[in-house]
């Protein structure tokens, strides 16, 4: 095991020189053998903790337990969540979300949801996030083209695009009655 007894000294950040260092592991010969992918487990600086719910019926069901990890965000933030919602969401869903986009009024893909309805409004955050990372139906999964935080965000997002439940407005209505009257 000479590698392992005499360890070569690595910079992480240097340049690697190609005369000494190679990443395919079938043409190593006298170079020495350097894998680029991180390790499994690892999360890059910034990144949420991963989601290791799987892509079936159980990972669905338990999605519904996932609580989103933004709380708010702030008015950049949310012009950038609407911003990702046009490029990746409005073209079937439409800016509104009313399922109304392009493609659906093309008439070439049926059953595009429209998320401001009942069902949409009161799915758990987390189901509407799994169904970003690996797809529902007919829509595909958005996991390689956003990051985890932008999935939460458009999350985040779509709630402001949808009514507001008959629950949450009785409560504003009997907050804003109690600020009126005092009691």
């Amino acid at each position: 095991m000479p590698d392992m007894a005499y360890s070569r000294g690595y910079e992480t950040y240097a340049e690697r020189d190609s005369a000494v260092f190679t990443a395919d592991p079938l043409n190593k010969g006298s170079k020495i053998y350097y894998d680029n992918t991180p390790v499994a487990g690892t999360i890059k600086r910034g990144e949420l903790f991963p989601y290791d719910l799987r892509n079936d019926s159980t990972g669905y069901t338990m999605s519904a337990q996932v609580k989103n990890p933004i709380e708010t965000m702030t008015e950049a933030e949310m012009k950038e969540a609407g911003r990702l919602f046009n490029i990746n969401c409005a073209i079937c869903h439409g800016d509104k979300g009313q399922g109304n986009g392009p493609i659906a009024n093309a008439g070439k893909i049926g059953g595009i949801a429209n998320l401001t309805l009942e069902a949409y409004v009161k799915m758990a955050d987390g189901t509407m996030f799994h169904s970003l990372t690996y797809g529902k139906n007919n829509m595909g999964s958005y996991a390689s083209q956003l990051d985890r935080k932008q999935r939460w965000m458009l999350v985040k997002y779509i709630r402001t695009l949808q009514p507001k439940t008959t629950a949450t407005a009785a409560a504003t209505t009997d907050t804003t009655a109690t600020a009126k009257t005092g009691k």
